[in-house]
């Protein structure tokens, strides 16, 4: 068994392209002329120097004509140690065919090489090339989108940690075990594995724990099977073992949402009250209504937490709540507010969004590497209101680069009867649809600045002068008049 750190998760990058995927495309026309045709293509890169080493990164399919090729063993030999996947050998303008000396030294050292035609510019076999890392990707990202749900509608069944390992294993073709601290499989999910992989998944959880300079995570390799042990919550509890036939990209963000949802799962002294509210928050993953979900909860006050950020690695979200002191979080890669949409989904190569829930009277202090927008204290039945005041306070937190920033209640506008600023309130906006509310809110709340505005709101600089310029012309009214800046924001704060 050899043992080193678990790769980081994140969204899952492009997947590999299979040579053999390239080669069956016939309007390209390419042959194989030695070496395997089965190995994967990470990028394309094209070179015509004499020695391509110090520019190949390793996984590419290098392409060339040859154009100082001088010494063909010779620059196999530098291609090889380079780690390059496949190259590919234009033929023409340098040479008619691809020199047998070149064939030979790619068949000696298993170095994959294929012939380009003619008629087939470069350019043709690097765009087909991207368009199956694309279409690789959307595949991928659809399986890590079915697995997430499928892990968080398991953990909302009624024997929980059985059914997310069960729908685990089923997601990475392995098998998923849960292990006490002192190496006791106390649950397992998936088929079968040689003792000796059992064992070895033992050892790697053994790695594990809270104590200082410990990691997280630990991976390995057992015969021919891939293995991976993850910590729960603070470390000091269960671990997570996986061993499967393969990795694939996906699976490591797969395996960090079963990561987060087992540590809420397992995490101590979980009473009954707590397996209520850890059902509320499953529910609300699952898209529930805040409504239904707050008669589960304490009646509070709570405060909600928005936080973007992360170090790379599956267990930032759990990290993070530790920290803080709570097990109710809601994480993985751009969770909507609580009041309006529940499901969590993939995104992108934005950072991690998280969202927590913790008593008041806990203390929420800034944290390296997030930025935190906090809510003021409210009870469960307002929780929707408090969430957008944490998304909000979220926003203004990374236009401004504060690593944490909290909601400002009270102030001349709690002088007001709250229902009499409601009714003003719309009567002033009604022109305004929801994203031209959010851009004015935005654009008042920094001052009307331009720039921080598109980013507190992931837009185009742009897109926001249209916005505003429109509000002006539907509201009627000179957004630089203070007075009417003013009276603008009383009313977008307004209840």
């Amino acid at each position: 068994m050899t043992t080193s750190p678990a790769p980081p998760a994140s969204t899952p990058p492009a997947p590999p392209v299979p040579l053999a995927a390239l080669l069956a495309r016939r309007d390209l026309g390419l042959r194989l002329l030695a070496g395997p045709g089965d190995v994967p293509l990470h990028w394309v890169h094209t070179s015509e120097m004499a020695d391509p080493y110090p520019y190949l990164l390793g996984g590419e399919l290098l392409m060339t004509a040859g154009v100082q090729l001088t010494d063909p063993a010779r620059y196999v030999e530098r291609v090889v140690e380079a780690g390059a996947a496949a190259l590919a050998f234009g033929v023409t303008p340098v040479y008619d065919t691809v020199p047998a000396e070149l064939v030979e030294a790619c068949a000696r050292r298993g170095l994959p090489l294929l012939e380009v035609p003619p008629r087939t510019p470069f350019t043709a076999v690097a765009r087909a090339v991207w368009r199956l890392m694309a279409e690789a990707r959307l595949h991928e990202l659809r399986r890590v989108t079915e697995a997430q749900q499928s892990l968080a509608t398991a953990a909302a069944r009624p024997s929980p940690v059985p059914a997310v390992l069960g729908a685990l294993a089923a997601r990475l073709g392995g098998r998923a075990v849960l292990l006490t601290p002192d190496g006791t499989e106390s649950a397992a999910a998936g088929r079968e594995v040689p003792p000796e992989a059992s064992r070895a998944l033992r050892e790697l959880a053994g790695v594990l724990g809270p104590r200082p300079g410990a990691p997280a995570s630990a991976s390995g390799e057992s015969g021919d099977l891939r293995l991976a042990a993850y910590a729960l919550g603070s470390g000091d509890g269960p671990a997570l073992g996986v061993a499967t036939d393969r990795r694939d990209p996906g699976d490591h963000t797969i395996t960090g949402v079963a990561v987060v949802l087992l540590s809420l799962l397992t995490a101590p002294h979980r009473g009954a009250d707590a397996a209520v509210r850890d059902g509320a928050l499953v529910r609300l993953l699952l898209g529930a209504s805040p409504a239904e979900a707050a008669t589960a909860l304490d009646p509070g006050p709570w405060t909600v937490v928005h936080a973007r950020g992360d170090d790379g690695t599956p267990f930032a979200a759990a990290d993070l709540a530790a920290s803080l002191g709570t097990a109710l979080v809601a994480s993985g890669t751009g969770a909507e507010a609580l009041g309006e949409a529940g499901a969590a989904r993939v995104s992108g190569a934005a950072p991690a969004s998280v969202r927590l829930l913790l008593p008041a009277s806990s203390p929420v202090t800034a944290r390296p590497g997030w930025f935190l927008g906090v809510s003021a204290p409210a009870g469960a039945g307002d929780l929707p209101a408090a969430d957008r005041q944490a998304a909000r306070a979220l926003r203004r937190a990374e236009a401004t680069r504060k690593p944490l920033v909290r909601h400002r209640p009270g102030g001349l506008a709690s002088l007001v009867d709250p229902d009499e600023a409601a009714a003003h309130a719309r009567t002033l906006l009604a022109p305004l649809n929801e994203p031209l509310r959010e851009t004015l809110r935005a654009w008042l709340s920094l001052h009307g600045n331009w720039d921080r505005t598109a980013v507190a709101l992931d837009v185009h600089r742009n897109t926001v002068r249209q916005r505003i310029t429109r509000c002006a012309a539907l509201l009627e009214r000179d957004l630089d008049d203070p007075d009417v800046r003013t009276e603008l924001w009383f009313a977008l704060r307004a209840p």
